[in-house]
């Protein structure tokens, strides 16, 4: 939503996407990429690598498509959430393991 907000002109000086729903689970054919291709404002993806909004090779074209601007940075087994099969950790832990990368983007890009 913010994405498609600020490529309707909505001021942001970078976006951080946790977890990018870039197609419907089951559905690559219907890939939501199009608003992003104008905008060159820095861009994070932090996605899992088991999200099923996004294939890994689908998502990874994308941000190369997108150019320097957008940097991928995978969460290994990772769903849409950022939980990891056989890994049990709180929401709170999940968050954390998320500010970090998103703290060092925001320091790099504020």
């Amino acid at each position: 939503m913010a994405s498609m907000a600020v490529a309707e002109g909505m001021p942001a000086a970078g976006l951080v996407f946790l977890g990018y729903p870039l197609h419907p689970p089951g559905k690559p054919d219907k890939v939501r990429d199009e608003h992003l291709y104008g905008l060159t404002l820095p861009m994070l993806f932090l996605q899992g690598t088991r999200d099923p909004f996004a294939s890994p090779e689908l998502l990874e074209a994308v941000v190369a498509r997108i150019g320097p601007a957008a940097t991928l940075q995978w969460r290994e087994g990772g769903d849409h959430s950022f939980d990891v099969a056989g890994l049990k950790r709180s929401a709170d832990d999940v968050g954390a393991s998320l500010a970090g990368p998103a703290a060092a983007f925001l320091r790099a890009h504020g």
